[in-house]
């Protein structure tokens, strides 16, 4: 019996195929982007824009769609990720293999366990101090803050329309707009 080959980074920088990310030593397909995953994910990241400037209160690198090393059979892309400049001075580019001080991910059908789960302990286990999950559907934010070596739920929101969120409390969100509901 063949024994299993878990894939590396090197295995994921060379696969042919585009959207895909290394979980567990398996190269593995992102989903489909939907509409309320794309609506999400770009107005957090603008709601986030003043804390990746370098006026107001700056000091964070805002990045999407980002691959980040944690292992060497542990390469996911976050939707969204964020480190503080303090911590990574330079703009990153390519793979980076410093966890991130922030990671947020939009949940999607069919892929719960992933991000509710796997990354879950794989942030908690490399010290990512924040990890938010969103619902689109169910307009529902959880913010978990590490504890020693363990998250604890900072904010759980449902239909909340404004909310200062740990790491970002400089800034109040408007969660109605991030969530898809309001028009800007």
């Amino acid at each position: 019996m063949e024994a299993l080959k878990l894939k590396t980074l090197d295995d994921l920088l060379s696969w042919p195929e585009e959207r895909v990310e290394l979980i567990d030593g398996e190269i593995v397909k992102r989903p489909m982007a939907r509409p309320d995953h794309g609506v999400v994910q770009s107005r957090a990241t603008i709601e986030l824009g003043p804390l990746d400037r370098t006026t107001g209160p700056g000091g964070w690198w805002i990045i999407t769609e980002v691959s980040v090393s944690y292992e060497p059979h542990q390469c996911p892309s976050h939707d969204i990720a964020g480190w503080r400049k303090t911590r990574l001075p330079e703009r990153p580019s390519g793979v980076i293999d410093l966890p991130p001080d922030w990671v947020c991910e939009i949940v999607s059908p069919g892929h719960e366990r992933k991000d509710t789960l796997k990354l879950f302990a794989l942030l908690q286990r490399h010290g990512v101090p924040h990890y938010w999950l969103i619902w689109p559907e169910d307009r529902a934010l959880i913010a978990y803050t590490l504890d020693g070596d363990a998250y604890r739920v900072a904010r759980m929101l449902f239909d909340e329309r404004r909310a200062r969120m740990p790491p970002f409390e400089e800034v109040e969100l408007d969660l109605d707009y991030i969530l898809g509901s309001g028009e800007g």
